[in-house]
């Protein structure tokens, strides 16, 4: 997954995982020296450092009891109390093809039931719902995203590995990074303006909770990035991403009030499409295979058969860069497109839609 844009992710199918070493000292080269045989290394203080401890530990009171373990089938994943109702928010990819869950929360052995309200997998989210609200349940804060800084400290609270309660500590690397989720499949979602992260990813801590130091949830730990050198197939260190908390909390309040998602703020064209490759299989557009009637592509003129090259000032040659081109724009928005018809290059002013 590039640290920009374009490199693959992988889901941590059950989750994800922060961890960054915090330095307790530094040495400082150029402190004058002071008396004879004093030395210039500088000595951590014992005040700052309780007074980090004590911030950690009472974000993990706050929050902890917030972040549940999800059982889908035979994978575990997390997932992240959103009221006082019952609902639970996860990862799509957590619930995957399953109406039905085993839910622990963090301070009981006690295995709840839960049935699926609604899956977004193009956002990955979801929302379930306990059978059984029990007594003590505590719903997690969400905080504004939009104020999330770089270098900020986090932490990291999931299921890891099975392992329930965890809870590992980070910073925010980056905000605004738009990554692609890998799908065995299809192309996988492309997820916009996503919090990067420090910390390390693992299996079972998606779905779980990113936790600035005012207790208030800023994100859902989602992807890992691949390591290429390691075959696609390993995890590159220090490099993961979460959902921001404004997302989340647009999307869940639309499937909590109307059991799906109305308004999903990402741009369409209304079509469906394959990439397609020259005689050298090098990829050099998107062929349009369906045309959703009355959509933004109907009504711009596109037929089945045309081939799209271009969106605003955007080269399109796969199914892939079209997905990202169009999460830097937002539906209702007025742009250009351009595609060729029997070798012929056009390009017409388009109104996007809504997925």
């Amino acid at each position: 997954m590039d640290a920009s844009r374009n490199r693959a992710v992988r889901r941590c199918v059950p989750l994800l995982l922060w961890c960054l070493v915090l330095p307790v000292g530094c040495t400082d080269a150029g402190a004058p020296a002071g008396k004879k045989g004093a030395t210039s290394a500088v000595a951590p203080s014992p005040t700052k450092a309780n007074d980090l401890q004590s911030d950690y530990q009472r974000v993990i009171r706050n929050v902890l009891p917030s972040v549940v373990q999800i059982q889908a089938g035979d994978a575990l994943g997390s997932g992240v109390v959103y009221d006082g109702k019952g609902h639970i928010v996860t990862n799509a990819h957590v619930v995957g093809n399953h109406r039905t869950f085993k839910v622990t929360t963090a301070n009981s052995q006690e295995v709840l039931t839960a049935g699926l309200v609604y899956s977004y997998p193009q956002q990955d989210l979801a929302v379930i719902r306990l059978d059984r609200v029990p007594s003590g349940l505590r719903p997690a804060v969400f905080g504004d995203s939009a104020k999330v800084e770089v270098g900020q400290i986090v932490l990291a609270m999931g299921s890891p590995l099975g392992l329930s309660s965890s809870v590992t500590e980070g910073i925010v690397s980056a905000t605004g990074r738009t990554v692609r989720e890998q799908s065995e499949t299809g192309p996988g979602a492309t997820l916009a303006n996503m919090l990067q992260t420090s910390a390390e990813i693992n299996p079972g801590n998606s779905g779980g909770a990113l936790v600035d130091l005012n207790s208030q949830v800023i994100g859902i730990p989602t992807l890992a990035a691949i390591d290429p050198e390691l075959g696609g197939n390993g995890a590159a260190p220090g490099i993961g991403f979460a959902i921001p908390a404004s997302q989340v909390k647009r999307i869940a309040d639309q499937i909590i009030k109307s059991g799906r998602v109305t308004a999903s703020g990402r741009a369409a064209l209304d079509i469906t499409g394959r990439t397609v490759v020259d005689g050298g299989s090098r990829p050099i557009g998107v062929a349009v295979v369906e045309v959703r009637r009355g959509g933004a592509a109907d009504n711009a003129g596109l037929k089945t058969g045309d081939v799209i090259v271009g969106l605003g000032d955007r080269r399109i040659a796969t199914v892939t860069s079209l997905a990202e081109a169009l999460t830097d724009d937002r539906p209702g928005q007025r742009t250009t497109i351009t595609y060729t018809r029997n070798g012929a290059r056009r390009t017409v002013g388009i109104t996007l839609g809504e997925q």
